[in-house]
């Protein structure tokens, strides 16, 4: 995987697949808090940052500032 950069080798797993396994993914990775997914999380973060207007980003920074600020862990 040397040669391959993380950010292709997220979106190459994943670009078969329907709607159904990406949320289980997402929704698994948020589950088992395993740390080794955090790169896929980053990875489809950017992917929803950068196909979002400005108002789809600032909801996004508010619901952010709010769970900082609300952290009940």
């Amino acid at each position: 995987m040397d040669d391959i950069k993380i950010r292709d080798y997220i979106i190459n797993n994943f670009k078969d697949d329907d709607v159904d396994t990406i949320r289980r993914a997402i929704d698994e990775s948020i589950e088992e808090m395993d740390e080794v997914t955090l790169p896929g999380m980053g990875v489809f973060f950017e992917i929803i940052w950068k196909e979002s207007n400005e108002d789809e980003k600032n909801k996004i920074l508010e619901t952010l500032k709010k769970r900082f600020q609300n952290k009940t862990d």
